[in-house]
């Protein structure tokens, strides 16, 4: 039996997971994410937190050929080294080296929406493409290119970061220093705002969008358009049918870009199911450029939160 592990370096929580030749995950490692901190602090987190993964799989740094990291930021593959990523306030930070010191073993490291398609092109969705992608619908937006089965990451090394292209022109603005992107409109974060706005606009504190929260605007998530339009409210089915446009019209340009194969959709919106996808998918329909015969495949992906860590398993394959 072979066995895999993968780090997923996320903000706010470091997930470590050991994932056999199935792509099952067989032992977990999970803790807090402490930043701003040293390079060497970090490496020791990551460290104690694999070999914790390790220790709940029974198996010991000796069975696994690599270790396969995703993180956040500008990383340079080749030398290993994560180039900038303001989250974890890293800037030419060598992690392959010091993290293969620390723990005696080879280091892969990707940035981690590039590890996210990895996985799902391994073992969930996107299995059996040849040219796939993969869109996260989270506090932003992220996006992983699959292309002859290899991850596209672009001479810089940040190709993909589909979230930051301007689908609105002069709109809102966007920490990446443009205006009008895609994620200040399609991720968790911008579907929030969408419903603020427009329950700031229609105020009736009898009105159903309005009690889901209990007439507090901090009650908001994700979810209260839609439950507000399966209720029956006309502000709620609006906020949706905008959601729903500004979503596909970043799609659209997705697949007329890079057609590729199948494209998944992850992030928590998604557990909407077919009341998200199947608009979605008449409205990339209708978008997508020329005449060709096989369209593209719009899913859901399968991993989950999953994804990252069996995506950076595999890196090595």
């Amino acid at each position: 039996m072979a066995y895999y592990l993968g780090i997923d370096l996320g903000g706010t929580n470091i997930a470590v997971g050991v994932v056999d030749e199935n792509y099952q995950i067989i032992g977990r490692g999970k803790n807090k994410t402490r930043v701003p901190c040293s390079s060497e602090e970090m490496c020791e987190q990551l460290a104690v937190t694999a070999f914790a993964a390790l220790e709940d799989a029974g198996v010991t740094i000796d069975d696994i050929p690599w270790v396969g990291i995703g993180t956040p930021g500008t990383v340079n593959r080749e030398l290993g080294v994560v180039e900038f990523s303001n989250n974890l306030y890293f800037n030419n930070f060598p992690l392959k080296r010091m993290l293969q010191e620390r723990m005696k073993k080879e280091v892969i490291v990707e940035n981690d929406a590039n590890a996210a398609a990895y996985g799902e092109y391994q073992a969930g969705a996107l299995k059996g493409a040849r040219n796939a992608l993969a869109i996260t619908l989270g506090t932003g937006v992220g996006s992983g290119i699959i292309i002859d089965g290899k991850i596209y990451s672009g001479s810089n090394f940040c190709a993909g970061e589909m979230g930051h292209t301007v689908i609105v022109f002069n709109g809102r603005h966007c920490s990446c220093g443009r205006d009008g992107c895609w994620e200040r409109y399609s991720s968790a974060t911008g579907l929030i705002i969408s419903t603020k706005e427009a329950m700031l606009a229609n105020p009736d504190k009898e009105s159903p969008i309005w009690k889901l929260v209990d007439g507090n605007l901090d009650n908001v998530n994700g979810r209260t358009a839609f439950d507000a339009m399966r209720a029956g409210d006309p502000v709620g089915k609006k906020v949706v049918d905008e959601y729903i446009a500004y979503l596909g019209c970043g799609l659209a340009n997705c697949v007329n870009t890079l057609q590729p194969d199948i494209l998944c959709i992850g992030g928590g919106i998604c557990n909407e199911g077919e009341t998200l996808l199947a608009p979605v998918r008449e409205y990339v329909d209708r978008e997508q450029y020329g005449g060709a015969k096989v369209r593209t495949k719009i899913c859901k992906a399968q991993l989950g939160n999953d994804a990252g860590i069996i995506g950076a398993a595999l890196l090595g394959k």
